[in-house]
């Protein structure tokens, strides 16, 4: 008798009986159970080697035998959804429920943390939305660039403990000349769907590349030898190296963007693949066949909470405990900021009044003076008077503005699925009602915002970036992020950072100039800095090599369990 079959007998015995201890016989159970005696001992059986009921037979001929219940039928539902639940099977669990979402939070809640099945070590995590987007080759939030940093493989990768760019997949390079570099690949490395790393695979992959702006002075790519790939360029680049550390040159398998699901189920060459990618939760396994060390964590699930959000991460779940968390002390300010992007191409910005006026109005202090700590207490919120913390810019806080008079309507942007920039929005539409202008608010797929959709009808944008790293270069692809900067700024003004970027990578002596490209975005009022939030990872719990990134997560194949002596 299949499991479930004996839950529903269960169910109709202890509906029948009303979970009361009952004097009965195996032919009245057979007449509530429609089956045979021989049918009904086979199932009493069952159940009390399960432990659902005790049985005490009757002694002599005519006697009752006792029936005692154990469990309750809502006792079984519960078993049973937690089955389900440990499955990632959450709509099943759901139904089995009767759809009381409370008690799957609760099941939800008893699974995450560490755990072991069947020797192999779990780690589960919280998160408030899916992952409908793992493609490196498409705009990513902070998350999904830490997750790609799991799943894929660069020719070349930063320590950021030692400030040193590294070899991945290609294990040497040298600089032939300065339009000329040569990568010496690794032999034998395998995708997640078992196949051999080919050239053809790094060659296909930088022809998508270089399409985007910050690759854009890559000529060509080719293999003159066997484990061999050159690089040829279009302009002089001694950091190539350091550029090829982007998540955006992750290498794929060729053609793999004519896969219908490459974007939910990346295949990649890194310490962990994709096996389940839902609303519901990401699965990440260990690639046994992974060319570095071998992840110590088995499988991370992260399952997708709705309504949770935190602004540090934990291998396990307390919803409830919001004013006493314990942190670790060695969360860090994000390397980045959350800021308005102003449209002075197309939008109400390319008028010097308004442009002013948003600068005296919308900027972090009088945000910050607006702010209901209560709403934003578990992010941490600061000010930021520069993209980068520690920086400071020129400005503006005065009040004393015009105020424009020949639009009384702005349209703000921003991002899906933010668990904070509704409220930011909130409290924009509160400072500009002040002056009686309305704020019309659109929420966009963040790939729909950074390729550009509606950029003509849209004033400005609220929108975060995050580093992820100390190098004074890691700037680079933000600002040159499928255009969404340039596209917003005045052409002479970008072509004079492109200028910058470009002396930069020609001389190999010469300092990045962030202090100047920083400035110039800044005090220009294209880019208003709002606030900067700390990241990080509460490492108080059960697993060693917790070590927060610069994007608020850490390296999943190096955490793992100490067992316990005593």
């Amino acid at each position: 008798m299949s499991g479930q079959r004996l839950k529903l007998q269960f169910q109709r015995l202890y509906n029948h009986f009303s979970g009361k201890t009952t004097e009965t016989n195996l032919q009245d159970i057979s007449e509530v159970l429609f089956c045979t005696r021989r049918n009904v001992r086979m199932v009493i059986n069952k159940m009390v080697e399960k432990g659902w009921i005790d049985w005490q037979p009757s002694v002599g001929r005519g006697k009752q035998s006792r029936l005692v219940f154990n469990s309750t039928d809502s006792e079984l539902q519960f078993m049973q959804a937690r089955k389900l639940v440990a499955d990632g099977k959450l709509e099943n669990a759901l139904s089995v429920l009767n759809h009381n979402a409370e008690k799957l939070v609760q099941l939800i809640q008893e699974q995450m943390g560490i755990s072991h099945v069947h020797g192999r070590q779990i780690v589960r995590l919280p998160y408030y939305r899916s992952f409908g987007n793992l493609n490196p080759l498409k705009p990513l939030r902070r998350s999904e660039q830490h997750l790609i940093r799991q799943i894929f493989s660069g020719l070349t990768q930063f320590n950021e403990e030692k400030g040193e760019v590294e070899a991945d997949i290609a294990h040497a390079w040298e600089m032939i000349s300065s339009r000329h570099w040569r990568f010496h690949i690794r032999p034998a490395i395998r995708f997640h769907d078992g196949r051999m790393l080919e050239s053809e695979d790094i060659i296909k992959t930088f022809q998508q590349v270089k399409q985007q702006s910050l690759f854009k002075h890559i000529d060509s790519v080719i293999s003159p030898f066997a484990n061999t790939i050159d690089f040829y360029l279009k302009r002089d680049d001694h950091h190539l190296p350091e550029l090829l550390t982007n998540i955006n040159a992750v290498i794929q398998p060729a053609d793999d963007q004519k896969r219908p699901d490459a974007d939910v189920f990346p295949i990649g060459t890194g310490p962990y693949k994709v096996t389940v990618n839902d609303k519901q939760r990401l699965k990440l396994e260990a690639f046994d066949m992974y060319f570095g060390f071998r992840a110590l964590t088995d499988v991370v699930e992260i399952w997708i909470l709705s309504g949770f959000s935190a602004f540090y991460l934990k291998p396990a779940l307390e919803l409830e405990q919001k004013q006493s968390v314990s942190v670790s002390e060695r969360l860090s300010l994000d390397q980045g900021c959350n800021y308005l992007l102003l449209n002075r191409n197309k939008g109400l910005a390319q008028q010097q009044v308004w442009l002013d006026y948003f600068k005296s109005r919308l900027n972090s202090l009088n945000l910050m003076r607006a702010l209901d700590l209560n709403k934003v207490v578990d992010f941490k919120l600061i000010n930021a008077y520069g993209l980068l913390p520690g920086w400071i810019c020129d400005c503006h806080y005065t009040d004393d503005v015009q105020i424009p008079t020949t639009k009384r309507v702005v349209t703000l942007a921003y991002q899906q699925e933010h668990p904070i920039y509704p409220y930011l929005a909130e409290l924009i539409e509160g400072i500009l009602a002040k002056d009686g202008i309305k704020l019309k608010v659109i929420e966009m797929a963040s790939c729909e915002i950074m390729m550009g959709k509606q950029a003509d009808k849209i004033d400005m944008w609220l929108n975060g970036m995050s580093l992820g790293s100390n190098r004074s270069d890691a700037i680079l692809p933000w600002l040159y992020n499928f255009e969404h900067i340039e596209r917003a700024m005045p052409e002479a003004e970008f072509a004079q950072l492109d200028v910058q970027v470009d002396n930069w990578r020609m001389n190999i002596t010469q300092t990045f100039p962030l202090e100047s490209i920083q400035h110039l975005l800044v005090n220009s009022g294209q880019v208003l800095p709002l606030f900067h939030a700390w990241l990080g990872v509460d490492d108080s719990g059960q697993l060693e090599g917790m070590e927060s990134n610069k994007l608020g997560w850490f390296d999943f194949k190096s955490v793992w369990v100490k067992p316990r002596t005593h």
